[in-house]
């Protein structure tokens, strides 16, 4: 709370000036200027407004609501888009897309993650999303690999109003929020709020979510300078599902649950195989009540927006974020000295391993300040930017009950870990207008990362790293206007991208991952009527020695990645949306694209070797993805709409291997939406949408391992997340 009295002081010492709804919110939109892309950019992007947002905003995670937007993939392991869901671009997952809040950085530092779960119900205090896909403009925070996704939070009001919404639906899905705006104060204050709560049981067993949220907002709006303090968090409580499902739950019989057991080693206790056996589509192996994730994390952010002549303008932030939480596990029959302990000796015998229950903690703090440099002119787009950002987070573990632990005490830890991760960046980007038609473009970014570690990893095993990068991020790239409304654009960038934690920690003994190198050519054509728009675009993403998963977790459900020398992705992308009648408008996109790697090896286990793959797919790349959005408005206020999702083949590795799949899926939403007025109320809103409607039984993520046994016999198991059948969300929005 200190920080908000020290920014509401800022805001209030500024003076009153008089000032007029456009410039406010030109002020507003100041902030994530630098940072976003316009019809003059070439580079392939698209757009989300917050009444676009508010319609799909039932209280699912950011990823779900952008589910239908061109080449995006959602995943959830809860199965119903609430707790912990992702999202993939052109096949690259969240650690490889760049996320940014009024252009600060969102991804974790060490893990390049985006955790939506820790901001429940942000939408609610979104105005726009901008998703730029491939290397991008130059922004703050890791390269974009896939994509960046940019957030802006909530703009000035004008008016006063104070909204309250509400949902309620299958698996005990409930939310609740409240939201108060002051409008325009004196023509320069704007102040806004909101709390939120979601509930959910999911539909994957034992999986339920406990989440709460907070926005606060406060700027004075002059008639040269904003300032405004923006702060939010939140509190999640999720039980763990990222285990995931073996496919002999899902699709096989007596046999192959047999072989599971017999195999996999993982379910030696009749109460393990008891869950495997008694289990369907929503078994979760986890059995431990208490199985969960407890983390909070709260964002500070204090921007200024200067006008400091004719054209030109000056932003700046100063932000901080505080993270600390845990996740619990129970463990059965540890060794003792895994921990660190020593035998326990109970009489004539002698203990040494025992049940456990343990936390790993997290303990981070991120911090920096960001800038640009704006000049603007009908000839001419400038910006100098960039930012400085410093990450300290402690990973430790502690034992909070054992069967026999000895002396341990409660708050000792039986690992210390700590990673500083000092990042600092400078662009220049140009538009210029060389004559009517053509528009020139260039943009150059140098960054410098800085990442020393020191302590032991969860396994107790030393890690230390102390290593640097400097990369050079350039960008060129002209767009033409072929008439008013139609323009051709070209580009072509270069990206540079370090290893992030995980990868130095499950790197092969005696290696150490490299850097990674995307040259990204993109072409297309945009155009803009009041009845046809669309977008066509082919991209071309050539990767050096990319960190490819392998398709093999660690023991906390993340990805274990290695370098490829060579890979690529390429595509086409197309996307549209036509007025067919006054009431009836059709939006759809397609997404056909080819992702291979040059040479793939395969370890199946050391005394086996490796296996040589050539020309293999790069796992969790569909070649295929399209999204339709068809909407019937038969009266003022009301919409239909039927919404359809097709995700083609994934595979779980690098080996082109059938066996080691994600089946494509097609599933189909139907939302229905009723806005109307009475005395008293401005908006009253009414929501229903039924996810899935066919009750397709489909998968949207999975991972897969083996080994060999004997001399040429291979064991291989796949795990899948199961998505839920049919199921609805119902909503009630009142806005005063």
């Amino acid at each position: 709370m200190k920080f908000l009295f020290f920014a509401s002081a800022l805001v209030l010492s500024f003076g009153v000036l008089s000032q007029d709804s456009l410039r406010a919110r030109k002020l507003d939109d100041v902030i994530v200027y630098a940072t976003r892309a316009n019809e003059k950019t070439p580079t392939t992007f698209s757009e989300i407004n917050a009444k676009e947002l508010k319609s799909r905003n039932l209280g699912q995670d950011l990823p779900i609501l952008l589910n239908f937007s061109p080449s995006l993939v959602t995943t959830s392991d809860a199965g119903a888009g609430i707790g912990y869901t992702g999202m993939r671009i052109r096949g690259s997952d969240a650690t490889r897309i760049n996320v940014t809040v009024n252009g600060i950085p969102l991804n974790d530092s060490e893990s390049h993650g985006v955790f939506w779960v820790n901001m429940p119900d942000f939408s609610s205090s979104v105005s726009s999303i901008q998703i730029q896909r491939g290397v991008g403009t130059s922004s703050n925070g890791a390269a974009a690999f896939g994509a960046t996704v940019n957030l802006q939070s909530s703009n000035v009001s004008i008016d006063p109003f104070f909204e309250t919404s509400n949902t309620v639906g299958s698996f005990n899905t409930w939310k609740t929020n409240v939201v108060y705006n002051t409008g325009l104060l004196n023509e320069v204050f704007n102040f806004e709020a909101r709390l939120s709560k979601i509930s959910s049981d999911g539909f994957i067993d034992r999986s339920a979510a406990d989440l709460k949220s907070y926005y606060l907002s406060g700027g004075r709006y002059g008639k040269k300078t904003m300032i405004k303090a923006v702060l939010f968090g939140g509190q999640e409580i999720t039980q763990q599902a990222w285990y995931g499902t073996p496919e002999a739950r899902l699709t096989g019989g007596d046999a192959e649950l047999q072989e599971l057991i017999d195999f996999s080693g993982e379910y030696g206790t009749p109460e393990l195989e008891a869950n495997l056996r008694n289990s369907g589509r929503t078994f979760n192996y986890y059995t431990y009540d208490n199985e969960v994730d407890n983390y909070r994390q709260d964002h500070y952010q204090l921007h200024l927006a200067h006008t400091l002549a004719d054209n030109w303008d000056l932003t700046g932030a100063l932000h901080y974020t505080r993270g600390r939480g845990f996740f619990e596990q129970f463990r059965e029959d540890d060794d003792l000295e895994d921990y660190g302990l020593a035998d326990v000796v109970v009489g004539a015998e002698t203990i040494t391993s025992s049940d456990i229950i343990r936390r790993r903690w997290l303990d981070n703090h991120f911090y920096g300040v960001t800038y640009a440099l704006n000049y603007g002119s009908d000839a001419l787009g400038l910006t100098f930017g960039g930012g400085w950002n410093k990450y300290d987070g402690d990973h430790f573990g502690e034992i909070t009950w054992a069967q026999f632990a000895g002396n341990v005490g409660i708050r000792d830890h039986y690992y210390d870990g700590n990673g500083i991760k000092k990042d600092f960046n400078a662009f220049l980007k140009v538009n210029y207008q060389l004559n009517g038609q053509l528009n020139l473009f260039g943009d150059a970014q140098v960054r410098t990362i800085n990442y020393e570690t020191a302590g032991l990893d969860s396994d107790r095993s030393p890690y230390d790293v102390d290593t640097d990068f400097t990369f050079f991020n350039p960008k060129i790239g002209l767009t033409y206007a072929l008439n008013n409304s139609t323009n051709v654009y070209a580009s072509y960038a270069i990206g540079n991208r370090e290893p992030v934690r995980s990868d130095f920690i499950d790197a092969n003994p005696g290696t150490e991952p490299k850097h990674e190198t995307l040259r990204n050519f993109e072409a297309g054509i945009r155009s803009r009527s009041s009845k046809f728009s669309y977008e066509a675009n082919y991209y071309y993403m050539d990767y050096k020695n990319q960190l490819v998963v392998t398709g093999a977790v660690n023991d906390v459900g993340a990805p274990i990645r290695t370098n490829v020398p060579k890979s690529f992705r390429m595509g086409v992308e197309l996307s549209g949306n036509y007025k067919l009648t006054d009431k009836l408008v059709w939006s759809a996109n397609l997404t056909l694209s080819k992702n291979k790697i040059d040479q793939f090896s395969e370890i199946v286990s050391a005394s086996f070797g490796e296996i040589q793959h050539s020309d293999a797919d790069i796992s969790f790349s569909p070649n295929v993805i399209s999204g339709s959005d068809l909407s019937f408005s038969p009266t003022e206020g009301l919409t239909f709409q039927l919404l359809s999702k097709y995700v083609g083949k994934q595979f779980l590795d690098n080996t082109s291997n059938d066996d080691r799949a994600i089946d494509s899926y097609l599933t189909n939403d139907v939302r229905m939406s009723y806005d109307f007025e009475v005395k008293g109320i401005q908006n009253i809103g009414l929501s229903l949408l039924v996810n899935n409607v066919l009750d397709e039984e489909y998968s949207s993520n999975g991972y897969t391992w083996g080994y060999y046994y004997g001399a040429d016999i291979l064991y291989q198991q796949n795990n899948y997340y199961p998505q839920a059948g049919r199921n609805f969300l119902l909503g009630l929005n009142l806005k005063f």
